[in-house]
């Protein structure tokens, strides 16, 4: 994964906070659609291995899709879990931004401030 990526639903509030605060920081960013461009296998795979919390932090527990499900998902293998999360891409919490490195769930501007610093300290040593 190169650059920031971000999963995001246009209709989520969180998504709209964070790419306006994207926006308005002047950080470059590849958006996709959670539930159009779904993260792949290997894409999910990479995003749980970033997480501190495991399947909690990117598993929306309180979505109607989680409710509903006739499962417990801690019975799961990762396999079996991460099946579920690209045939269920809403059971995601969003957004999700990512660096390849880092990791932002949710809008959490010290989260984004963490991820894009780096970034911004990067290209300043650059140039």
């Amino acid at each position: 994964m190169e650059g920031l990526n971000f999963y995001t639903y246009p209709s989520c509030t969180s998504c709209r906070r964070t790419k306006s605060w994207l926006k308005s920081e002047e950080i470059a960013f590849k958006e996709r659609h959670l539930f159009r461009e779904t993260p792949s296998k290997e894409e999910l795979t990479h995003i749980l291995s970033l997480t501190t919390e495991g399947i909690d932090q990117i598993l929306a527990k309180r979505s109607k899709e989680y409710k509903d499900l006739d499962m417990d998902v801690e019975d799961l293998t990762l396999s079996e879990f991460i099946n579920l999360l690209i045939e269920k891409p809403k059971l995601l919490r969003r957004p999700i931004l990512t660096d390849g490195k880092k990791l932002v769930v949710g809008y959490d501007e010290d989260g984004l401030r963490s991820i894009t610093d780096r970034k911004m300290n990067i290209l300043s040593k650059i140039s």
